[in-house]
């Protein structure tokens, strides 16, 4: 198990996320829908990982939070997306918490990752992570465990944001990271086979992730 690696595709789009965000701050709408497409998959990936299927709900509730303090926030494509993730979480933390004072409503899975055709690049980009099976493998580690893989891998934030958005050491959230993905490579097998129940598809996103 190497040390975690900023995705690719994070690194491909931080500039063009950064120069959306700031023309987003100057009003301008469009450049607002930019940042939405660019930020939404990985933070629908790390919500569906917390909330399950309510994950769409309370990502809706975080945009609007998002839209409204958009003025104050102050940083690059990187900075916005550790800034979201952490409104999100706020977010899902307050859902879980009315979910334990009220009776859960039914509801069906859905699949959080799927973009309309349009944004066919950013799937594209999105391939190696769209497995949603990989991601219930993920929901099912220890909590601490699943939040830093998931804001590392998923969302794409480096250690250090990835420790500001869950209030803990980087040191922390590295171990944690490091502990989660060894956890889960153990479910693909020592030989690198993937135990039963566990799809092709998915056994390449997790190999990738570890």
């Amino acid at each position: 198990m190497g040390q975690v690696r900023q995705p690719r595709r994070v690194q491909t789009y931080d500039a063009e996320l950064g120069a959306a965000v700031a023309r987003a701050q100057d009003g301008d709408e469009a450049a607002f829908a930019v940042a939405y497409r660019l930020v939404q998959p990985g933070l629908l990936g790390y919500l569906h990982g917390l909330v399950r299927e309510d994950a769409e709900d309370v990502a809706s509730d975080a945009w609007l939070e998002i839209a409204r303090s958009l003025g104050r926030f102050k940083g690059d494509g990187a900075g916005f997306r550790g800034w979201t993730a952490t409104i999100a979480r706020h977010r899902a933390l307050d859902h879980l918490r009315r979910q334990r004072t009220r009776p859960r409503a039914g509801g069906t899975e859905q699949d959080v990752l799927h973009l309309p055709a349009q944004h066919d690049t950013h799937d594209q980009a999105l391939e190696s992570l769209s497995t949603e099976q990989a991601l219930e493998l993920v929901r099912a580690l220890p909590r601490d465990q699943a939040e830093a893989v998931l804001l590392r891998v998923v969302v794409g934030l480096d250690g250090p944001a990835a420790a500001r958005v869950l209030g803990k050491r980087p040191g922390a959230v590295r171990t944690a990271t490091h502990r989660g993905l060894k956890r889960l490579a153990r479910q693909l097998g020592v030989d690198g086979e993937a135990d039963d129940g566990v799809t092709d598809g998915t056994s390449r996103t997790l190999r990738e992730w570890a």
